[in-house]
């Protein structure tokens, strides 16, 4: 498919991911997927697209999520104000209900290797993410800040992130993720991924 005009390459701040929740009626799952099938196509033919995830609760399968990433919110609003796709919605009526989310950027610390789940609310997360950088902050402020108090304040600032971030990211997020599972993700909430641009049966 040809690409679709809109707002300049770079004119954005950066990528952008919006998360969209679809309760199908009971009955009408094949329509929506084939509705998906086309709005995945037409999506994939504008400026920015970076991909889109289609998944299909396990626990209810009437409701399926779609994670739509693109290069920046300009461009992300000129799909989702596009004539083109307002009119595809418009065919959903009767068929699915749709629902919007934002995401905070924490959700990829809380992610479960191997599947693809709802984040968890943003005071859920927030409250792991304490839990994990206080103990962290006071290891580093008793060991390792005594040792840099002569350092340049640049260099010293550059420390707690070099070591914070890798750690959180690689290790005590994702291991907190698994501890907490239960509490952040309730039963009925995790689900696998779909075929690249089409729900999974």
């Amino acid at each position: 498919m040809e690409e679709q005009e809109g707002p300049a390459e770079g004119s954005g701040e950066g990528p952008v991911t919006v998360v969209f929740t679809w309760d199908v009626k009971p009955g009408r799952e094949r329509e929506f997927e084939d509705w998906a099938d086309e709005l995945h196509r037409v999506a994939r033919g504008y400026s920015g697209h970076e991909g889109a995830t289609w998944l299909r609760a396990e626990g209810n399968r009437h409701r399926y999520y779609t994670v739509l990433k693109f290069a920046d919110q300009e461009r992300l609003d000129w799909w989702l104000d596009s004539g083109e796709r307002r009119s595809r919605i418009e065919r959903l009526d009767g068929i699915a209900a749709e629902h919007r989310h934002g995401t905070t950027g924490l959700e990829t610390w809380f992610s479960l290797p191997g599947e693809s789940v709802p984040a968890p609310s943003k005071i859920k997360m927030i409250i792991v993410t304490l839990c994990a950088v206080y103990p962290l902050s006071i290891a580093f402020q008793a060991v390792i800040a005594p040792a840099t108090k002569t350092w340049a304040l640049p260099l010293r600032g550059l420390v707690f992130p070099i070591i914070m971030v890798p750690l959180l990211t690689l290790l005590v997020m994702p291991g907190l993720s698994r501890l907490l599972r239960r509490w952040l993700y309730p039963a009925g909430r995790v689900h696998r991924p779909a075929r690249p641009g089409r729900p999974d049966r």
